[in-house]
């Protein structure tokens, strides 16, 4: 019985409770820390705060930021994810320029922040944001004209690598030549825009002075054949080496990839293809060392396919082969793939 009755929470060692905790949502953690004394001290614990999601708390205000800010978040943070008021009816402010300071000085250390459904039309740039930025991620966001660009003081501060927009309405032919002053932007994400124009990815292209000359990796999807073809990739990109495209228009614009020698890492997602015109594409790639096909439709006409024995798990066998003696030195990778048959 004496055992039984010490069988309690307060007989554990504190990395224990630590990784208990570690299983509440941040929600949960701060009802936590109303138990008892011990509790509320475990709940600060930076180990928690590490990576903290509030994109599913639909109640968080910039009131609520605060109290998190003042309390919980300090040099632990590495990842914080946050809905804004968007859509809500509330609306107001959310993000505010001396929340934005005051995470600057709390969280020296947070490298990835990702909004959702937030206005950011109340802040003059994004310099506001904390230098320790390496990852920004923009999902259904309002960004002001100016807000991308980087005066002569900060223009050499800014750290950050990769930059995802999805579905962001405001972002224009401006916005992306603002990019070009970010010294650090080696992975640019640009999917579902629409106010970006064929002329506006053009000005872009290196090689020149005010280019996105440093990009690594480039991910574009649900783009037209043209806005492809503006963006150089049939006069080449230097200094390419991965390339991921996604869309209804991939399949006529797959054949100007092949003009990008430094080309290492080619994904082609969520698109219907034609066997022949990816090996016609790939002919050329010869640095070309992973290529993967993910949820992609292949089309091909019925005489085409006699004696191919596809299944669910190799839906295309004779491309596999094929991609296998032709770039001998590339990984090949099919995922969520199906095979669609013309019998017209």
């Amino acid at each position: 019985m004496a055992a039984v009755g010490c069988s309690t929470l307060d007989c554990f060692p504190e990395n224990v409770l630590i990784d208990i905790l570690s299983y509440l949502n941040v929600r949960e953690l701060v009802r936590s820390s109303r138990v008892c004394r011990r509790w509320k001290q475990l709940v600060k614990d930076q180990r928690l705060w590490r990576a903290v999601d509030l994109s599913t708390w639909k109640g968080v205000t910039s009131r609520v930021l605060w109290v998190l800010l003042r309390q919980y978040l300090g040099h632990g943070l590495r990842c914080l994810r946050l809905r804004g008021l968007l859509l809500s009816v509330r609306r107001g402010a959310f993000l505010t320029e001396s929340w934005l300071q005051a995470l600057r000085s709390k969280c020296p250390r947070l490298r990835r922040l990702c909004l959702q459904h937030t206005d950011l039309r109340n802040l003059r740039s994004c310099c506001l944001l904390p230098p320790s930025l390496q990852v920004l991620e923009l999902s259904f966001c309002e960004v002001p004209s100016g807000f991308f660009a980087h005066d002569a003081e900060t223009e050499g501060k800014a750290a950050i690598e990769t930059l995802v927009l999805y579905k962001v309405p405001s972002f224009s032919d401006q916005h992306l030549r603002s990019l070009s002053t970010w010294r650090q932007l080696s992975r640019l994400e640009l999917r579902d825009l629409s106010r970006v124009s064929a002329g506006g990815l053009k000005s872009c292209i290196p090689p020149g002075a005010q280019t996105l000359g440093r990009l690594k990796h480039l991910a574009l999807e649900t783009w037209s054949l043209a806005q492809m073809v503006a963006l150089g990739l049939g006069t080449g990109w230097p200094g390419l080496e991965r390339l991921r495209l996604g869309g209804n228009e991939v399949s006529p614009g797959l054949l100007t990839v092949s003009r990008l020698q430094d080309l290492r890492w080619l994904r082609l997602h969520k698109c219907r293809l034609n066997q022949k015109m990816v090996l016609k594409c790939c002919r050329s790639l010869s640095r070309l060392r992973v290529l993967e096909f993910s949820e992609v439709e292949f089309v091909e006409d019925e005489e085409e396919t006699d004696g191919q024995k596809s299944s669910e798990d190799d839906p295309v066998p004779n491309l596999r082969l094929s991609l296998r003696s032709l770039l001998p030195e590339c990984s090949v990778c099919f995922s969520g793939c199906t095979l669609t048959i013309n019998r017209d």
